[in-house]
């Protein structure tokens, strides 16, 4: 490898602020790198994804947590393309990626370094580096100072959740939940049957789909007895409904679990 070649590489790389980007929240049709179009663009949700064979979890935070971690940022290479959350990336706006964040929580983001604190909105998925807790948008990396370095050692700390996309005033955040809601106990109901030997081959055959489960209710009402295969493990109603409107199954409709 020549030295030009070397050269050109390190270029690169601090051009795009040592971002190491990966898929957003798309539908599973995408490969890694691609970009959404208009139709096949799914919004993000809480539901667990995979990446580069890592499975991610979304988890439910509350105001005051905080988390320490490795800090990167990217740039014009991603600017004006959507983000997981379905608006487009504008790296001049006060934004960041989080692997499992809940999208539009509010962070203060504080340099380990030097000291200086930047608000952020997460508004999508990322950084996908072992190494790494949060990307920021150019805007921010430059406000506590960490565009020269392209990393930086920061402090993380939950301070609200915003209703929409924009980062609430001080005020505005007062008055909003200090914790993300999120509700369980929903399922898919994804078939019945009135013999069992028919809602077991349905349950053997989707079971484990997506990552959830599949189990089958032994119900008696006035029409005698039905077996129901329902499919399980979503987190909140939100994600139940999500996962109802890629329509793997038709006739699928949401219930409470027991």
């Amino acid at each position: 490898m020549n030295k030009i070649f070397i050269l050109s590489i390190i270029t690169v790389v601090l051009y795009t602020g040592c971002s190491t980007r990966g898929v957003t929240t798309y539908d599973s049709s995408y490969n890694v790198g691609n970009h959404p179009s208009s139709k096949k663009y799914s919004s993000p949700t809480m539901r667990p994804y995979t990446v580069h064979g890592v499975r991610y979890y979304p988890t439910v935070v509350q105001v005051g947590e905080t988390f320490n971690g490795i800090a990167s940022w990217y740039g014009p290479n991603f600017h004006g393309k959507f983000t997981s959350n379905g608006e487009k990336y504008n790296m001049y706006d006060l934004t960041a990626a989080h692997k499992t964040l809940p999208m539009n929580t509010i962070l203060k983001v504080t340099n380990r370094r030097n000291g200086k604190s930047v608000i952020v909105r997460v508004n999508d998925r990322g950084p996908f580096v072992n190494n790494r807790i949060i990307d920021l948008s150019k805007a921010a990396a430059q406000h506590i100072g960490m565009i020269g370095t392209g990393t930086s050692p920061v402090h993380l700390e939950v301070i609200g959740f915003a209703t929409h996309n924009h980062i609430p005033s001080k005020q505005q955040l007062q008055k909003l939940p200090k914790k993300y809601i999120q509700q369980g106990g929903f399922a898919l109901q994804i078939a019945s049957f009135s013999r069992f030997e028919g809602a077991s081959t349905i349950q053997k055959k989707y079971d484990g789909i997506d990552g959830y489960k599949t189990v089958i209710k032994d119900v008696t009402n006035n029409a005698g007895r039905i077996y129901k295969v329902w499919l399980t493990g979503f987190k909140s109603e939100k994600e139940a409904r999500d996962y109802k409107a890629r329509g793997k199954f038709k006739y699928a409709f949401i219930v409470r679990e027991d």
